[in-house]
């Protein structure tokens, strides 16, 4: 009689690779983990994409997930329980384990699902260090183009391993603008002109759905700035760290009844608070 051997599920691959990183890495560094994971997160969710997707809605029909962010979210979130024990982790998912040491992972191994899940190559893994001072360093990584973006306050952003160069000062009019509003937010009077006011400076405009790779994009100068409200950790502190370590500053600001994140060089952001605040 012949045995058929049966074909791990997806839940089993990930345990197995996560105990395998683990073994292979017991002294890595806070830096050297963060762009390993997003590194891995992001290609196993490409692949993983290849195989066909099982999406969900959560909170409307632009509001999705897909197991690969659930699985995607377990492998780091195991890792960092093995590598990283006493830390906390919280996860757009539902990962959460509360912090011994004061410091905490901020985890989104696919940021941009609909576009994920929708084929479009604009859409990464990302993840933040934070503790007492605030965030400690970011990560994003962009599968289709293999970027890594990496930096925090001992850190200087870099992409693939090379130093961008620091922002330098220039306001709207110079500048394009990565952003995103909701059709609910558009519908909605005092938010749309609070976009507006913004919006209406800068000399192009640009809305692509990911808001770690826009923020990182802003950190390398390839946006001019970014801009968007009530926004989720996960989505705000990676690119945060890079645009900060970038030279730049990342700011929340309150105007027409919600919170705006603002980012990109310091010049522009002040104008951008001068606008929202006006």
């Amino acid at each position: 009689m012949v045995r058929m051997s049966r074909e791990p599920n997806l839940a089993e691959m990930i345990d197995a690779f996560a105990k395998t990183f683990t073994a292979a890495h017991p002294d890595i560094t806070d830096a050297h983990l963060a762009q390993k994971l997003v590194f891995n997160a992001g290609r196993l969710a490409w692949r993983n994409r290849e195989q066909g997707l099982e999406v969900d809605q959560k909170t409307s029909v632009s509001d999705v997930v897909t197991q690969a962010d659930r699985a995607m979210e377990h492998f780091v979130a195991t890792v960092l329980e093995n590598l990283r024990p006493d830390d906390g982790i919280v996860g757009e998912e539902g990962a959460a384990r509360e912090s011994k040491s004061g410091r905490q992972w901020v985890i989104d191994p696919v940021d941009g699902t609909y576009n994920f899940s929708s084929g479009s190559d604009y859409w990464c893994s990302a993840l933040a260090l934070t503790d007492a001072q605030g965030v400690n360093l970011g990560a994003v990584h962009r599968p289709a183009m293999g970027y890594t973006w990496f930096g925090g306050r001992d850190h200087a952003t870099t992409l693939d391993g090379r130093e961008v160069e620091k922002l330098t000062p220039a306001g709207p009019e110079t500048l394009s603008l990565a952003t995103y509003l909701h059709p609910s937010s558009i519908a909605d009077d005092d938010v749309r002109a609070a976009w507006q006011k913004v919006a209406g400076q800068f000399a192009t405009v640009r809305m692509l759905g990911a808001g770690s790779v826009d923020l990182a994009s802003v950190a390398c100068g390839t946006w001019g700035a970014w801009m968007q409200h009530s926004v989720a950790d996960w989505d705000w502190f990676p690119g945060k760290a890079l645009v900060e370590a970038a030279g730049g500053a990342a700011r929340k600001v309150t105007a027409g009844g919600v919170e705006w994140c603002i980012a990109g060089n310091p010049q522009v952001v002040d104008r951008m608070e001068e606008l929202l605040d006006g």
